[in-house]
């Protein structure tokens, strides 16, 4: 994994400009390998942190977690990195803002990292004042706007399945528009989304591959909650 950037970067190189190229496509891709490195690490760090705001860390957190490890299909060895993080971040002094100021993640991949740790603090139950305040802390680290920390919250909890009306509500959180936008507006939103959160997008710019599966699941819902609306609407 440490090696693909500067692979792939080395071999578009050489293939578009020769001997210079390759030089040059294996810079760029030495440093998306140190983006998707950072990532992987302050994923996990900040996944600590966040379970530790409350002044401990239970049984289900740590569960969570090792699910969150597992849907990504880590190896016995990336699982074993990925705990040595969640552990270090849960240290007194872990300096947050300064670990998340190295993390070179704005836009889709800014918004997909808030995502990973709504999903783990999410995944337990009912979240916290404290934990609420530590996601407040990292999304505002990354130039996440509460606007869209709620949105990403609307993504991660999905449509309710047994109420018309609640699954409309929701469909529009997830879209981040009021049920009163205009039906060119609901649709701008919709390809607005799809185009930020393209997963092959989002690897271009940094997102370690094991954590795919997290992209690819914002455009499922971001999709779904678009074809409510559809049908609530009538419009094609």
């Amino acid at each position: 994994m440490q090696w693909l950037g500067k692979g792939i970067g080395g071999l578009i190189g050489a293939f578009v400009g020769g001997p210079v190229g390759s030089v040059v496509g294996v810079i760029v891709g030495h440093r998306l390998d140190q983006i998707r490195r950072t990532f992987f690490e302050t994923t996990f760090e900040v996944m600590g942190h966040v379970a530790k705001a409350d002044g401990r860390v239970s049984e289900d957190e740590v569960q969570v977690a090792r699910r969150i490890m597992q849907a990504m299909r880590l190896n016995d060895e990336q699982i074993q990195e990925a705990i040595e993080h969640f552990t270090r971040g849960k240290r007194a002094n872990y300096a947050l803002e300064d670990r998340l100021s190295e993390l070179d993640a704005g836009g889709g991949l800014a918004r997909t990292f808030v995502q990973l740790q709504l999903q783990a603090a999410l995944g337990v139950g009912a979240v916290g004042r404290e934990k609420r305040e530590a996601l407040t802390r990292v999304a505002r680290a990354l130039g996440v706007s509460r606007a869209e920390l709620e949105q990403l919250e609307a993504i991660v909890r999905g449509l309710p399945s047994d109420n018309a009306q609640q699954t409309t509500d929701a469909a529009y959180r997830v879209l981040g528009v009021g049920a009163d936008a205009r039906d060119d507006e609901v649709k701008t939103a919709y390809r607005r989304l799809m185009n930020q959160h393209h997963p092959d997008k989002l690897v271009a710019r940094g997102l370690p591959v094991s954590m795919i599966g997290v992209a690819e699941q914002k455009t499922r819902e971001v999709r779904a909650a678009y074809e409510q609306i559809k049908k609530q609407r009538g419009f094609k």
